[in-house]
């Protein structure tokens, strides 16, 4: 079987995409010496993520400005011996936070302008060679069924397919590249040059304590992994419905065991694929949670992967999941992820 090696892997985010840094500052913001840092760590790829709107006006023209750090990207991760995935993290017509509005799974012309862009993509990147570049169709997609995503990523590897039957195409299912809807992927039918890939970020409780951007913001309380997460009754009446239901969700007992029956069905789907499999982002804010549940759960995790074979890429490198300082020294996280 056709193999792309990952292995242990690091997100290059908030860079070409979720920024609004342009220019020099851009230019600056991420440069040859961090690809340095990252291999000199042990890290074996990159996953970089682009957003259309760095890359392409609405017409599809390209920002040459931003194409250029992109092939400064891939080169600086190649010559430093990593492999890299290209991951079309935003567009237009498609944001996973789901409180904004997509049309792509909507407006038919939204579709075939993301396959434009695809063979866009596809023209300045097919250089490179297979074995060493990935592409990463669509950042945890938001779709209406799961039938409406299945459909697409369908059309989109057939028209990567036209020119590159052996490049290989990482692939995700519905609800932000959720476990719960692994099982109801589905794939072109004997195409070994896909890799599967899901997002680990349970429970929310540990990974986004304190995380300003969700319903953790506003929890105070002690937590402990492994352990018990009960909050009390009356933290509830403080909440809105939706928050309470997110809560209630991670309510129980949370170990290795139960983060291996959550990540187990993704591992039976690849294997039932017989496709390598990856798990493309998981991290934990480092901010306000306690040091010791943190890494614990970063020990169980970590010990998963490595025990099933699943690939991984930490979120992230800089940005808000961060495993340096603002001197590129390492924190305490990379030597959990690569196991030393």
């Amino acid at each position: 079987m056709a193999y792309f090696k990952l292995g242990t892997g690091i997100n290059v985010s908030h860079w070409l995409s979720q920024s609004e840094n342009r220019g020099e500052i851009r230019a600056r913001q991420i440069t040859e010496t961090d690809f340095e840092t990252i291999a000199a760590m042990g890290f074996e790829h990159v996953r970089l993520p682009i957003d259309e709107e760095q890359f392409y006006d609405e017409n599809l023209n390209r920002y040459d400005d931003a194409f250029e750090l992109l092939e400064k990207a891939i080169e600086w991760t190649l010559e430093n011996n990593m492999n890299i995935v290209v991951d079309l993290h935003i567009t237009r017509a498609h944001y996973f936070l789901t409180e904004h509005e997509n049309t792509l799974f909507s407006d038919p012309a939204a579709q075939q302008h993301m396959i434009d862009m695809w063979k866009d993509l596809q023209k300045f990147l097919q250089k490179y060679p297979t074995n060493r570049l990935a592409y990463e169709l669509l950042n945890e997609a938001v779709a209406p069924t799961h039938e409406a995503l299945n459909d697409l990523e369908a059309r989109l590897i057939s028209a990567i397919r036209e020119q590159e039957p052996e490049r290989f195409i990482i692939v995700g299912s519905n609800w932000q590249q959720s476990v719960v809807t692994m099982q109801y992927l589905q794939v072109p039918k004997n195409d070994k040059n896909l890799i599967v890939s899901f997002h680990y970020y349970n429970p929310l409780f540990i990974t986004h304590y304190g995380a300003w951007w969700t319903p953790m913001k506003d929890y105070k309380d002690k937590v402990e992994y492994p352990g018990v997460f009960a909050p009390p009754a009356a933290f509830y009446d403080k909440l809105d419905y939706k928050i309470v239901n997110q809560f209630k969700s991670d309510e129980g007992i949370w170990n290795k065991e139960y983060l291996l029956k959550q990540i187990q069905p993704c591992i039976d789907k690849a294997n039932e694929l017989g496709l390598q499999l990856y798990c493309g982002e998981f991290g934990a804010y480092p901010y306000y949670l306690d040091k010791e549940p943190r890494l614990n759960w970063y020990r169980d995790v970590c010990a998963i992967f490595r025990e099933h074979n699943i690939a991984n890429a930490h979120w992230c490198y800089k940005g808000d999941f961060p495993i340096v300082d603002d001197d590129l020294q390492p924190n305490e996280i990379p030597e959990i992820l690569l196991g030393k």
